[in-house]
């Protein structure tokens, strides 16, 4: 079964950092491309980042390119999303999520496979 367990996530002060890792199981990676998304209680969920399925072509938000890094470890079946100089804004519930297109972009509608999410806030 295709699975995406997201984790790293927590509290952490503005300006500080977080890693999340999105492991996944039951399919193979190297085919697909992901995402990372997040959702603020009252806001739609916005992508973030994604990577293609070999890591060679990634995109970013404007509110976070400078900041987030994503890559992925085919051989370890993880993809992980550095966050450096957190803002309160960036406060929501991040999922990871993988498409079968090769050139994925930031639009959910075009992921196949979600996780659940797992928590960051951002607070002094």
């Amino acid at each position: 079964q295709l699975q995406l367990v997201e984790s790293g996530g927590g509290l952490v002060q503005p300006g500080g950092s977080l890693r999340l890792s999105c492991a996944t199981s039951g399919f193979t990676l190297d085919y697909y491309g992901i995402g990372w998304f997040r959702q603020a209680p009252g806001k739609e969920r916005e992508g973030v980042s994604c990577i293609n399925n070999s890591g060679g072509t990634t995109k970013h938000a404007d509110s976070v390119r400078g900041r987030f890094t994503i890559s992925r470890d085919n051989a370890k079946n993880t993809v992980f999303l550095q966050m450096n100089s957190l803002k309160p804004e960036d406060t929501a519930v991040y999922y990871c999520a993988a498409t079968r297109d090769l050139l994925p972009g930031l639009l959910p509608g075009q992921y196949h496979y979600w996780g659940q999410g797992t928590q960051v806030t951002v607070s002094s």
